[in-house]
C-alpha cells in the first residue's frame, strides 16, 4: 500500500477492522502488508478526516467484540461493557445498571453473595430497576467504615441489596482498617468476626470494587490510609491498585505485601480466588492500569467497566506483551 492507494474508501475499511470489528494493528497490518506504524498513522488521519466518528465506535456490535476479546485474553466468563459518559457519577450509574441486570439474571434463590464496598458497589446496590424477589443473603467480605463511610460501607450495601431482593444481609462486626497490625490480629481473633468471614469465603458469588491506589482514592479520603503510604506503595512496591479494598497488586496481578495489607480487615486475593463467580466494578477512567492488574490476578471472572477504560485495557496488555516477548527473545 502506497500514498496513493490511502483512499477514503480504505481508511473506512481500516477504521472499520480496528473500531467496530476490535482486530488489532498487528491483525491489520498483516492483512494489508504494512507496518503497525503505519497502520496507527493511517488510523490518525482517519480520525482527523472524521471517517471515524462516535456512532462507529459505539455501535453495539462493537462492545460485545470488546467483550469477546477481553475473554479470550484474560480467561473471563463476562465483560459488562458500559458507553462512555461525560462525568464520573453518570459513568458510575451507566456501569451499575449492567451489574444490576446481570444480578438480576443470575442470582438464585438461596444464593449468598460476599459484598465489598466503595462507590461503585453502592451504585448498583441503589439503581432502579423492577427486580424478582429471592431468597439471597448478602454478607460482608469487609469492616466497615465510620462515621463517614456511609453509603459505601459493605454492611449499607449488604443491606440495601437484600431490600431490593427480599433477601437477607450479615454484617462483619469490624472496622475494614485497623490502627494496626497487632489490632488487626486481635479482631480476627474474634468468634463472630471468624464466623461471618467463613460465610464470606464460602459464598457462590462476590460483588467488589477495584481500587486505582491515587492519592486522591476513596481510602485516602476516608482517611484510612495516608497520601504518603500510597505514593510510597507505588514508587517502590509497583502497587497500581487494590482488590475489595483489601490486597493490593501490582501490574503483573501480583500480591504485594505492604503496610497498607498489614491492617485490613476482611476477605483477601486467594479466598475471593476460592467463591466461584467474581464481579469487580471499575467505572473511573482513572482505573485502566488497576484494571489490567486485576485481571491479571486470575481471581475475577466478570468485569465490568466502560468502553475506554475496556479498550485501553487491552491496548497496555498488548503494549506489555510485546516488551515480554522482546524481553524473552533477546535472553
Amino acid at each position: 500500500m502506497d500514498n496513493s492507494e490511502t483512499s477514503a474508501d480504505v481508511l473506512t475499511e481500516i477504521a472499520v477492522a480496528y473500531y467496530q470489528d476490535g482486530a488489532t494493528q498487528e491483525e491489520i497490518s498483516k492483512k494489508f502488508g504494512v507496518s503497525r506504524a503505519k497502520i496507527g498513522r493511517l488510523l490518525k488521519q482517519a480520525r482527523d478526516e472524521g471517517i471515524v466518528d462516535i456512532t462507529v465506535k459505539y455501535h453495539p456490535v462493537y462492545s460485545a467484540k470488546i467483550e469477546q476479546r477481553l475473554m479470550e485474553r484474560f480467561g473471563i466468563k463476562r465483560a459488562l461493557i458500559a458507553l462512555d459518559q461525560p462525568d464520573g457519577q453518570s459513568q458510575r450509574n451507566q456501569v451499575a445498571g449492567l451489574v444490576s441486570n446481570y444480578l438480576a439474571q443470575t442470582l438464585k434463590t438461596g444464593m449468598v453473595v460476599t459484598v465489598g464496598q466503595g462507590r461503585n458497589v453502592s451504585a448498583v446496590a441503589h439503581h432502579t430497576g423492577v427486580i424478582s424477589p429471592r431468597a439471597c443473603k448478602f454478607v460482608c467480605g469487609i469492616g466497615g467504615i465510620h462515621p463517614r463511610g456511609g453509603l459505601f460501607n459493605a454492611d449499607h450495601i449488604c443491606r440495601q441489596l437484600a431490600k431490593i431482593y427480599g433477601g437477607s444481609s450479615e454484617t462483619l462486626y469490624a472496622p475494614a482498617y485497623a490502627e494496626n497490625k497487632e489490632q488487626k490480629l486481635a479482631f480476627m481473633q474474634n468468634a463472630t468476626i471468624k464466623q461471618t468471614l467463613d460465610l464470606a469465603r464460602k459464598a457462590d458469588m462476590a460483588l467488589v470494587g477495584v481500587g486505582d491506589m491515587s492519592e486522591n482514592s476513596y481510602m485516602v479520603d476516608l482517611g484510612w490510609f495516608t497520601a504518603d503510604e500510597v505514593v510510597q506503595s507505588r514508587l517502590h512496591q509497583g502497587v497500581v491498585g487494590d482488590f475489595a479494598g483489601y490486597d493490593f497488586f501490582d501490574i503483573q496481578g501480583r500480591a504485594a505485601n505492604t503496610v497498607m495489607s498489614d491492617r485490613v480487615i476482611g476477605l483477601g486475593l486467594e479466598e475471593y480466588r476460592m467463591i466461584s463467580e467474581v464481579i469487580a466494578i471499575a467505572s473511573e477512567n482513572s482505573k485502566p492500569m488497576a484494571l489490567l492488574g486485576a485481571l491479571r490476578t486470575g481471581v475475577i471472572d466478570v468485569i465490568a467497566t466502560s468502553v475506554s477504560n475496556a479498550l485501553t485495557v487491552l491496548n497496555l496488555d498488548e503494549q506489555m506483551r510485546n516488551i515480554e516477548g522482546s524481553q524473552t527473545h533477546q535472553t
